[in-house]
């Protein structure tokens, strides 16, 4: 015993992040408010975070943020990255806002508030194009409504972490600024399922490449390897022992490369690749793994999957 006093906790304001020891910022619950101009693309942003794996809430009237707040935890599974959509649509909820972030903050909760902008020319033509009135329109002109919705943003623009004017952007361009201003990272890649299936069964209809490797000798015609499938050592090691089967996995995935780079800066976020043989346990399997094997060598997220392993 030192006689020293213990060191002070900061309180959260929420019970679950309460501990004798502050966390690490990495581990603490993530809050992030999406607002901006309507039409100026928060829709996309929702959907982009969602594909992060963030929880979203979209139409979120601002009074609400406080308790949908206290429900987030640090624990694995629970909800620790929370994105909520607070616009104009809440009507004289939104005016709140600035009260509850502020609020927020003082009870000790980091968030960070992402506006999406546009000017007003590209606003009017969204809404043109959609041929639906702006949310505070009324029996007013269209531009009117915009005006009013810019004059009840202004105070919340000014506290906004990250402006993202989408004038000039598609949304593909919008998705990946989502993901550069919540710092997406390592959730930035691609995600890549390989997925081994037999021909006599049919195509998964999800593949968006195909590889036929029944070029390969079948292992089912040797005895001692027909009631093992692609997963057992001797199949594998007989199946990628055979002449030019390393070699074939080496090359495809070296020709895989600007594909998912392309998929990539086309906002693709996810890739099947299918590997079919004729029954779906042996040879498509072994690829399959050492396709998986290959493409996480080169730092992608990959999982294997094998569809008709264990069918008769």
């Amino acid at each position: 015993m030192t006689g020293e006093p213990p060191p002070e906790t900061v309180p959260t304001g929420i019970p679950a992040l309460e501990a004798a020891t502050p966390a690490p910022r990495t581990e603490l619950p993530e809050l992030l408010v999406i607002t901006g101009m309507s039409g100026a693309g928060r829709t996309k942003a929702a959907a982009v975070l969602e594909d992060l794996d963030w929880y979203v809430v979209d139409n979120l009237p601002a009074q609400l943020l406080t308790q949908l707040a206290g429900m987030m935890t640090a624990a694995p599974g629970g909800v620790n990255r929370l994105a909520a959509v607070v616009d104009v649509r809440g009507r004289e909820f939104f005016a709140d806002l600035v009260n509850v972030v502020d609020s927020l903050r003082e009870a000790g909760l980091d968030y960070r508030i992402l506006f999406l902008d546009a000017s007003d020319a590209v606003l009017v033509q969204r809404f043109e194009a959609v041929r639906r009135p702006h949310p505070l329109q009324g029996g007013r002109r269209l531009l009117d409504g915009i005006a009013e919705e810019r004059a009840l943003l202004a105070g919340v623009r000014e506290r906004a972490d990250a402006v993202i004017d989408t004038s000039e952007l598609n949304v593909h361009d919008l998705a990946r600024e989502v993901r550069l201003a919540v710092g997406g990272g390592a959730e930035d890649a691609l995600r890549i399922n390989v997925i081994s299936f037999g021909f006599k069964y049919g195509l998964p209809l999800d593949a968006d490449h195909v590889v036929d490797v029944r070029f390969l000798a079948n292992p089912y015609w040797i005895s001692e390897l027909r009631h093992l499938t692609g997963r057992d050592e001797p199949v594998r090691d007989y199946v990628l022992g055979l002449d030019g089967a390393r070699v074939f996995v080496e090359r495809y995935v070296e020709a895989l490369e600007p594909v998912l780079a392309g998929y990539l800066h086309e906002d693709k976020r996810y890739a099947t690749i299918a590997v079919g043989c004729t029954g779906g346990k042996h040879r498509s399997v072994a690829i399959a793994e050492a396709l998986a094997g290959a493409l996480r060598e080169r730092g992608h997220r990959v999982v294997a999957t094998h569809r008709d392993l264990g069918r008769e």
